[in-house]
């Protein structure tokens, strides 16, 4: 295959899937590991993707872009329902938890329905919604309450009062981004500052996020890698990836593909 020919066909794979790995292009093409990182260096410079360690991703939207919850649920549906679902086991009966915003957050609340006398505090519409319908009498749940974002995150003075005066044993906190300078990031500052504040009631912090995230970056940072005690991710995170988050988080865990 010519060399146009073979950058044409990963700018599109990097389009379709958002990212590529470098072993994967050298299988796929059958060509060295040097040739695929020069196709890159090629691609990159004509601002067609970002280089990244160990391979390649989309460029990247405003840090201020964001995406309605619709438009998020239609995404690695797969995945994060994995994630969903590796997480639950971490909620143990009878503790009180908080549940961020998210489609991914979402996902794990149908998990969550099955687990005995919980305390859910959340400031996702969506997830309240969830846990109203179901109504188990065993289970409590607060809704923060607060001005609703694009993601149907209730932010803003009023959730941030609310949530300040509560305790729980463990945040499962969604994201929009994380990167090993920015963090775990949200294009909304006010989600951010929302989401800090859960993290300030939480014993433990436990972060789902799937392997897309890794890359994106947020105009507000919610916190540092190293503010996990627990990252819950999917098996299309890259082996250097995994091994620069193993590094920086308390506990790196991989969902089993779905």
């Amino acid at each position: 295959m010519l060399a146009g020919h073979r950058r044409q066909e990963i700018a599109a794979l990097v389009r379709r899937r958002g990212s590529v790995r470098v072993a994967d292009l050298v299988e796929r093409f059958g060509v060295s590991d040097m040739t695929v990182r020069r196709d890159l260096e090629v691609l990159a410079e004509q601002a067609v993707l970002l280089k990244v360690h160990g391979g390649a991703t989309a460029i990247g939207a405003p840090v201020t872009d964001e995406p309605g919850f619709e438009a998020k649920s239609l995404v690695q549906r797969a995945e994060k329902e994995a994630i969903a679902a590796r997480a639950a086991a971490l909620v143990a009966p009878g503790t009180a938890v908080a549940v961020s915003a998210g489609t991914t957050t979402w996902a794990l609340a149908r998990e969550l329905l099955e687990i005995p006398r919980l305390t859910v505090v959340t400031n996702s519409l969506r997830v309240g919604e969830m846990f109203h319908r179901r109504k188990r009498a065993d289970q409590e749940v607060v809704l923060t309450g607060g001005v609703p974002t694009p993601s149907d995150a209730l932010v803003g003075p009023v959730a941030v009062a609310a949530i300040g005066s509560l305790n729980v044993d463990l945040l499962l906190l969604g994201v929009h981004g994380m990167s090993t300078h920015a963090g775990f990031t949200t294009p909304n500052l006010l989600e951010a500052e929302t989401n800090r504040a859960l993290a300030a009631t939480a014993r433990r912090l436990v972060v789902l996020a799937d392997h897309t995230k890794w890359g994106v970056i947020g105009v507000g940072t919610i916190a540092a890698l190293e503010d996990a005690d627990v990252l819950v991710t999917d098996q299309g995170l890259g082996e250097a990836e995994r091994a620069l988050l193993a590094e920086r988080v308390g506990d790196l865990v991989i969902a089993p593909s779905p």
